[in-house]
């Protein structure tokens, strides 16, 4: 399935191919390791959010600001 085929998908049915791959996966016994820089960003929001200096927004707001 290329882009194109996918941009022709609606929202539901693009949700479905979603669920479709993850479940896919799941039961495969290969383990998809995690890239180091996933750890680094996680490790900087924890701190953000310890420190207290981490920004939270609503769903309304993300969906207000949002960048097509």
């Amino acid at each position: 399935m290329n882009m194109d085929e996918i941009k022709r998908l609606s929202k539901t049915e693009r949700i479905q191919v979603m669920e479709a791959l993850w479940d896919s996966m799941l039961y495969e016994e290969e383990k998809v390791e995690t890239p180091e820089w996933h750890e680094r960003i996680l490790e900087q929001r924890k701190q953000s959010i310890a420190d207290g200096t981490a920004k939270f927004f609503s769903i309304s707001e993300l969906k207000a600001n949002r960048r097509i």
